[in-house]
């Protein structure tokens, strides 16, 4: 299976999991590796005054979270690559492995018990509407 994996990440332990998850199964498959974080909003603030002013918004932010956790996972010989997307997280994943014709999401298990189990998941959100394969890593304890 070569293609590209793709995996969603916010900045925590449990998608820091997933991502190693979709790490390993990518240097297994021969696959490369997409990292995507979402953002919602179109946020922006400026910083700075006169001609020293820098712009950062929602999705700098995003990207730089999928970027750092694209840089921590580097120690293969497979591609890794990175990006920012608008949406929910759901809708997010499943637009860009549409976009990258993927073949296989990652996602983790968060939010899969209990009452999140009921009002909905990412995870449960991906499986659903997914044009690929979806994995759904444990990352229960990883928070």
């Amino acid at each position: 299976m070569a293609g590209t994996i793709v995996v969603g990440v916010d900045g925590s332990g449990t998608a820091r999991k997933a991502a190693e998850v979709a790490r390993d199964l990518a240097a297994a498959l021969g696959a490369r590796l997409h990292v995507v974080s979402a953002f919602d909003t179109d946020r922006t603030e400026v910083f700075g005054s006169g001609s020293d002013r820098w712009i950062v918004s929602s999705a700098d932010d995003a990207e730089k979270v999928a970027r750092d956790v694209a840089t921590a996972l580097a120690d293969g010989d497979f591609q890794i690559t990175y990006s920012s997307a608008r949406g929910k997280p759901a809708e997010a994943l499943v637009r860009e492995a549409e976009r990258l014709d993927a073949s296989m999401i990652v996602v983790g298990n968060r939010r899969m018990q209990g009452l999140g189990r009921v009002l909905g998941s990412v995870a449960n959100s991906v499986a659903h509407s997914a044009s690929c394969d979806v994995y759904i890593a444990n990352t229960y304890g990883a928070d």
